[in-house]
């Protein structure tokens, strides 16, 4: 009832921007739901809570909910023994920095999600100006259709649609149109989802079905889940470990209080007001010590961590040797939390078609009546390719190698002209002539072009089609087939069948598929696919079969009925899918070649030595995944056994000794899967191997594993975006992974490990000195450092210089991590940074706060200057032990760092030059008298920095404090030495030569197999009805400009990239 306005003014709905009222409050009445509200709201702030709610998240960490507490704390005059801004500098600081960041990312998303949402609704769309030369076809129905951009006749459209509730199945949608008394199906193929972009459309009218919560996009909109490094858990674990170690010292320090105060503090009570109670300074003294040794907790921590990380995703944006110039496409890091992953990878899951192969099809092989014809691409460089010169029609990039095809074609073999009959009228594909002649084929995978453009070659041109009909150009002559039905593909029918009428009245359906589906369904069999599968060769196999007339009139009306279902639609067709597809009879196989990417074997070579395990996971038949391993050196003639293992392993009383088995090979190789059997190999992995995993595709199918890894890498190649979307990392070919994972994933781990380590060991050397204070003065919570030194040491004296350690270091250059990948190796066992390497660090520190305490302590006991007057005061003393202690860590800092740059010498000498211009303002008289309470140490830096013995201290504490790294670590490298120790020597000799292994020889083995398997045909659900639209098939014959100018990025302007073993480079020295 679209114009029933009386009707539709009995809801109240509120209104859609651009959307007609009418159109809208029908569709939500014809879907039999009442709707109150169609706003939506992606954003998580607005200008009002935007502060408040942020400020309530940020206290949700802990960190920053204990430096909060301790800011109450410092309100109390009894407790606090520091002033209020040594805790509220560096807390707005890093308040001030989350909230920006949170603030940005949350204007950017809203504002893309929210143009989108208003610029594209849930539409059923009924009629548009579209004439579409691709496949990806969204269509109206040809009822609707012919309303065309009429006012007039939209206005008189009188209709009702029934569909089923709101849900987010983006691949699914039931409902059907009911129009002067006829019932139409409405599927996924008439919906236009949120943004959705329609080309060559002027214009288009729709009705909306879905709004504001309701839409698929709401309703996919559940809360993300981030995935997390094995880093960032155990930085939890640690955090909570200082937590109950700061409770432990603070209550050492409290007792040492009750008893001092027991013991010493009645020398004192005549001077106190109240005598002394030494529970409850004890009980006082605790609470002051948790301010002052607060330190220990890491309140910079999580924001320095993310400012690493996010210098080294730029470094991943940044890099042209992962820049693919090709197709203009740069490596992208998707994601800012996951890099130090990356250097820890043991276990890569990856898809086969598209990533380790270039997705691009040949037809090069077929079998007809159980004769094999053609060469596989190894084997035609001793063969001369078919001269297609007779077919005036043949494309010209096309290339056969047998010729004997050809003659047999033009005799007029009725087994093999029926061969490519079938190939030129069952598929989905659309074609274009832009001149008379010169066709093109839009097809939706790769598989469906090579086959549509063999049948072409070989005089069976597709030429056109209609909703009612297939032209070909038959050996010269047209011919017009009847289409009847198209029963399309999905992943559980795994195969296609076209019902066509030829000009002689026959009824004849054509079905092409899987062999194990389609052998299921005839008696004969076929010698050759083995043949072709063992050849690495994507197999096919095609049937036809008679229909009796009557049987097809009465199947039709079932298939109506089933059609227009509004419950179970999929399972009533399929049902009869299965009944019509029976009893076919074998015509033969097609073999298509898909080649490997540059680059594959090498890549595969270098990842495997770096003890990275690769299991690929595929749906080809076994015979094709087993010789693609040998292609990619996974397989090689020295194994004496290779077990491939069905999916159905994958059972729950299986999986255990499925992976058991599995994690003995050398090589995994797991086909006939699905997407979701390839989640639940990659699962397994994660649940009892404890390891960290990579999952790595190019297409849709791919999605569900890259989700379920640790870490999901997308490859833009042939199969669209879906891939890419969903990863965390992107590029476009295989072979960059190894430089992902080699030198900016090692790099990132070490760095962030270096960052980790050497923080852990400033922050708790800095407090340790506070600790050992506290059984010298009483402990009574005095600092033993100046307040303003408290402030400034982690937020100005030692930020920089190890925010550019954790930016800028490398062990090796990248070039030495390619020659050597066992440098890789260190990451997967966590030898740079565990718990057992907290421990040392927290060792290295009580060792180094030892030494900067005791030894200024008893340089400066009953110690004078030299004209007599004593030096020995607290001002002077925090002085010293304070320059010492920022001494120390930068050269800590300095013998940590193996690479250096002008940054890095900028901000380690430069950090030490503010100290000292700081001090000697902060120190001088005019500070004291402007800001007395605030600034008490006048004159301290004049008078103690001008004695020698002050300068003989802090060398003697220097070296005391590095002199033990220094001897570990050169016993260490004469002893013990690690890989990295040997490289950097030059001193590591392998076994083989220092270069990478020349591509492998391709061994024409053909492992051959009696048992029938899956088939490898990239072809997708749900394009079989958008060919059997009316007029909406036809070109539109106004022309009209591009959307968009193409112009080329500034990276594809410069020199093409070759990829290239590293042998072909010179050595470079040592140092990056």
């Amino acid at each position: 009832r679209a114009n029933d306005r009386e009707l539709n003014l009995s809801y109240k709905y509120s209104v859609s921007t651009g959307v007609d009222y009418s159109f809208q409050t029908n569709v939500y009445m014809m879907c039999v739901c009442v709707y109150v509200d169609n706003a939506i709201k992606t954003s998580k702030y607005n200008i009002f809570t935007f502060l408040p709610l942020n400020l309530f998240e940020q206290f949700q960490r802990l960190a920053n909910a204990y430096f909060l507490f301790l800011l109450c704390l410092q309100s109390i005059p009894e407790v606090s023994s520091l002033p209020w801004y040594t805790t509220v500098v560096p807390l707005v600081l890093v308040l001030s920095m989350t909230m920006a960041k949170d603030g940005s990312d949350d204007m950017v998303s809203s504002t893309s999600t929210n143009y989108s949402i208003k610029t594209a609704l849930f539409l059923i769309l009924l009629s548009s100006s579209s004439r579409e030369t691709n496949l990806k076809v969204k269509q109206a129905l040809t009822v609707t259709g012919k309303l065309e951009d009429s006012v007039e006749k939209l206005a008189n459209f009188n209709g009702e649609v029934r569909c089923e509730p709101p849900n987010n199945r983006l691949d699914k949608f039931t409902g059907t149109l009911t129009l002067k008394g006829e019932t139409y199906s409405l599927d996924n193929e008439r919906i236009l989802l949120r943004g959705c972009t329609l080309r060559n459309t002027q214009w288009c009218f729709g009705l909306v079905i879905f709004g504001g919560p309701d839409t698929k996009l709401m309703q996919n909109c559940g809360r993300t889940t981030f995935k997390r490094t094995s880093i960032d858990r155990l930085m939890n674990v640690l955090v909570l470990s200082i937590f109950g170690f700061l409770m432990i010292m603070c209550l050492i320090l409290a007792i040492g209080n009750g008893i001092w105060e027991y013991q010493e503090g009645s020398k004192f009570a005549a001077f106190l007001p109240k005598g002394v109670n030494a529970p409850f300074s004890a009980f006082l003294t605790f609470w002051s010590y948790v301010i002052i040794l607060n330190t220990v907790v890491p309140i910079s921590l999580y924001v320095s961590v993310e400012i690493i990380r996010l210098g080294n995703s730029f470094y991943i944006n940044w890099d042209r040797k992962m820049y693919y110039p090709k197709n203009d496409t740069p490596a992208e890091a998707r994601t800012t939390t996951l890099n130090e992953e990356l250097g820890q990878i043991k276990y890569i899951f990856s898809d086969k078609t598209g990533t380790l192969t270039q997705n691009v099809m040949t037809f090069n092989k077929c079998s007809i009546n159980g004769k094999a014809y053609g060469e596989t691409s190894f084997n035609t460089h001793w063969s001369q390719s078919v001269d297609f010169s007779w077919n005036n029609l043949a494309d010209p990039k096309f290339c056969f190698h047998d010729n004997s095809l050809v003659e047999v074609v033009r005799e007029g073999n009725p087994e093999v002209q029926a061969f490519f009959r079938l190939l030129s009228l069952c598929h989905t594909v659309m074609p274009e002539e832009k001149k008379e002649g010169e066709l093109y084929y839009q097809a939706q995978s790769p598989d469906e072009g090579a086959l549509v453009t063999a049948a072409r070659n070989f005089g069976f041109v597709f030429r056109s089609r209609t909703p009612e009909s297939i032209t070909v150009v038959e050996m010269g002559e047209l011919v017009t087939y009847e289409l009847l039905a198209v029963l399309d593909f999905n992943n559980v029918r795994k195969r296609m069948s076209v019902i066509v009428r030829s000009p002689e009245g026959k009824l004849t359906l054509y079905c092409k598929g899987a062999d194990t589906i389609i052998f299921e369904r005839l008696n004969p069999s076929c010698s050759n696919l083995t043949e072709f599968a063992g050849e690495g060769l994507r197999t096919l196999a095609l049937a036809y079969k008679d229909i009796d007339p009557e049987y097809m009139e009465d199947w039709k009306l079932r298939h109506h009925v089933a059609n227009t279902a509004m419950d179970e639609r999929e399972e009533k067709l399929d049902a009869l899918y299965e009944e019509i597809e029976k009893g076919l009879l074998l015509l033969g196989s097609t073999a298509v070649e898909d080649k490997l990417q540059d680059g594959v074997p090498q890549t595969i070579e270098q990842l495997s030595k770096a003890d990275i395990k690769i299991w690929v996971l595929t749906g080809d038949k076994q015979e094709t995944a087993e010789n693609i391993g040998y292609s990619c050196n996974m397989l090689r003639e020295e194994m004496n056994e290779v077990f491939i293992v069905s999916a159905f392993a994958l059972e729950k009383d299986m999986e255990i000794e499925l992976l058991r088995t599995a994690c003995m090979c050398q090589t995994v190789i797991c086909c006939r899967v699905t997407p979701l059997q390839k989640a639940q190999v990659v699962e397994l992995v994660k649940k009892y191997k404890q390891a960290v995993t990579l999952a790595i595709g190019d297409g849709a199918n791919d999605v569900s594993m890259i989700k379920a890894a640790h870490i999901g890498v997308g490859i833009s190649g042939q199969e669209g975006m879906q891939a890419v979307l969903s990863s965390d990392y992107s590029f476009a070919q295989f072979r960059y992974l190894q430089r992902l994972l080699l030198v900016h994933g090692r790099w990132s781990y070490l760095r962030m490990c270096k960052f980790l380590r050497y923080f852990f060991y400033k922050n708790f050397t800095f407090t340790f000195v506070h600790f050992w204070y506290g059984f010298f003065c009483g402990f009574s919570a005095q600092t033993v450092f100046d307040e303003w030194f408290i402030t400034l040491f982690n937020l100005v004296y030692t930020a920089l210089p190890v925010l550019s350690l954790s930016l800028f270091d490398q062990d090796v250059n990248d070039w030495w991590s390619f020659q050597y990948p066992q440098l890789y190796t260190p990451g997967q066992l966590n030898q740079y940074f565990s718990k057992r390497a907290f421990v040392y660090t927290v060792l290295h520190s009580g060792y180094s706060s030892l030494v900067l305490f005791f030894i200024p302590w008893a340089a400066m006991y009953d110690t004078v200057r030299d004209d007599g007057k004593e030096i020995v005061d607290y001002q002077s003393f925090a002085l010293l032990a304070q320059t010492c202690l920022l001494i120390a860590v930068s050269i800590q800092l300095g013998l940590d760092t193996h690479y250096w740059t002008a940054m890095n010498q900028f901000f380690l000498w430069g950090s030490l030059s503010v100290y000292f211009a700081v001090i000697f303002t902060m120190y001088s008289n005019g500070m004291f008298l402007t800001l007395t309470s605030s600034f008490p140490f006048i004159g301290t830096a004049r008078n103690s920095l001008n004695q020698p013995n002050v300068w003989l201290t802090m060398l003697l504490t220097s070296v005391l404090c590095v002199l033990p790294v220094v001897a570990y670590r050169f016993l260490r490298i004469l002893l013990w030495p690690t890989i990295n120790d040997k490289v950097r020597g030059r001193g590591y000799k392998v076994r083989q030569d220092k270069v990478l292994p020349p591509t492998p020889r391709r061994v024409q083995a053909r492992r051959t197999s009696t048992r029938r398997s899956g088939y490898a045909f990239s072809h997708a659900q749900g394009y079989g009805d958008l060919v059997t639209s009316g007029k909406f098939l036809r070109r539109t014959p106004k022309s009209r400009p591009a959307l968009f100018s193409q112009t080329d990025s500034p990276l594809a302007q410069t020199q093409p990239q070759f990829y290239r073993t590293i042998s072909e480079r010179e050595e470079p020295p040592l140092s990056p």
